[in-house]
């Protein structure tokens, strides 16, 4: 009997119908948990009204749902590797659209702030386990483009809270955001019914026909016949946080965790305070939640043509640019500028903040090796988390100080400087490693050459 790497027939997979599937349906996940994220920025001057909250508390607050997804991320993704992602991707979604639901229903804050905690918990628990599945079925030749599409829908998630909060802010009050984050449940029976499981933890399982009838879906030409199917770079189901620093990867893991820890702090700053900054600054609730849309909207963008520019030159470049760009945009919105120069600049820092944190993820998944993926991107997101719960705390403070508005954005931009240099380390590191024959055979050094 033959045997066949499902690892090669996935790289040289022509993109059909299966990976269209996989795509859209992770994308669609992603839009409501990008929605469930930025949901309380857009409803953050409402409820500082509301509940006569403070700028510190609305900012503790605000970080509950982010102190959520730490933790489930830390969960979530190596627990991914004992049950399946499929299993995984389906309890994350089910967890933060019935959590976000309840919040609705909160009559006190801290009933609201237990309710996002809840729903940060799936939040935290889906993304890495989403990027995952979508790395390991996607095309080696397309593979940044794939992720970076798919991710998108994250940022799509937060142009959807944005619009819909235009609309039902003024009519419906606050609780309706949260409510209607019930109607996504609906497709739950077709994630269930369509979406595949990694064919790694098929193969681990000895599920190895269902294994044949995936691989089938991708390469209809195979003949699989007396060929029994094997998966490079993987071993025993589960994965210690430990492997993650083992075979010269400590130096990268680190630089990662410091740039989603960095980019993360930018994206929940922007997303939960830039609308109360904006009315702060005298722009009223819709045209304050229409910088909210125009942020995701660049998002969107950045993300897109990211992936694509990291399939042609390579992820890490791509990144210190995206920092570098957002670091200067973010710094400008403090500045006055005409209304078309102000949503220009806020298009280019969601597309090099929320943008870059797609781009990590790409990144993260294709540096660990298969075995570890899941467990890598969930520690990765897990300490990013940390930066997520600083955002909106720094925001708090930032307000209560009542600082110019200027003094505010440069402060937010501080942390993409930080972490463009931290990408540059890594990158000049492993290329440096690939580079050198006798590491060349090493595990860093290969994934090294993918990411140089």
């Amino acid at each position: 009997m033959k045997t066949l790497d499902v690892n090669e027939v996935i790289d040289n997979a022509r993109f059909t119908r299966f990976h269209w599937t996989v795509m859209w349906l992770c994308a669609t996940l992603l839009i409501f948990d990008g929605y469930d994220l930025f949901i309380y920025g857009a409803v953050l001057p409402t409820l500082m009204q509301h509940w006569q909250l403070t700028p510190v508390q609305a900012g503790a607050l605000g970080s509950y749902a982010l102190f959520g997804m730490m933790f489930g991320a830390f969960i979530f993704g190596p627990l991914a590797d004992r049950i399946g992602r499929k299993k995984g991707i389906a309890i994350s979604f089910v967890l933060f659209s019935l959590a976000t639901f309840c919040s609705g229903f909160a009559a006190t804050p801290t009933e609201f702030g237990i309710f996002r905690f809840i729903a940060g918990l799936g939040c935290g628990g889906l993304m890495p386990n989403a990027v995952a599945l979508m790395n390991e079925y996607a095309p080696k030749r397309s593979r940044s483009t794939l992720v970076a599409i798919m991710f998108s829908g994250y940022s799509l998630g937060g142009v959807l809270c944005a619009g819909l909060g235009i609309y039902m802010l003024p009519r419906f009050g606050w609780q309706s955001m949260f409510f209607a984050a019930a109607a996504p449940l609906a497709i739950l029976p077709i994630v269930l019914w369509k979406l595949p499981e990694s064919v790694g933890f098929m193969l681990r399982q000895g599920q190895h026909e269902k294994a044949r009838a995936t691989l089938l879906k991708m390469a209809p030409h195979l003949d699989l016949a007396d060929t029994q199917l094997v998966q490079s770079g993987t071993k025993g189901a589960g994965a210690p946080m430990l492997d993650l620093f083992k075979d010269g990867r400590s130096l990268g893991t680190f630089m990662i965790w410091l740039s989603f820890f960095c980019c993360l702090l930018m994206v929940y700053a922007l997303g939960s305070w830039l609308p109360k900054l904006m009315a702060s600054a005298g722009y009223s609730l819709g045209s304050s939640l229409s910088f909210l849309l125009a942020l995701n909207f660049g998002g969107v963008i950045g993300a897109i043509a990211g992936g694509w520019l990291g399939d042609r030159f390579s992820l890490p470049k791509v990144m210190v640019g995206y920092f570098a760009l957002g670091t200067a945009s973010i710094a400008l919105l403090g500045f006055n500028s005409p209304m078309p120069m102000l949503y220009l600049l806020i298009v280019i820092a969601g597309a090099t903040t929320i943008g870059t944190q797609i781009l990590l993820y790409a990144n993260t998944a294709q540096f660990y090796p298969l075995a570890i993926r899941s467990t890598g991107i969930g520690w990765a997101s897990g300490v990013g988390r940390i930066g997520a719960i600083v955002g909106p705390l720094l925001g708090g403070s930032l307000m209560a100080a009542a600082l110019p508005l200027k003094m505010n954005f440069l402060v937010f931009a501080v942390p993409g400087l930080v972490a463009a240099l931290a990408i540059g380390v890594f990158m000049l590191v492993y290329r440096a490693r690939a580079a050198a024959p006798t590491l060349a055979a090493q595990p860093p050094a290969v994934g090294a050459r993918k990411l140089a």
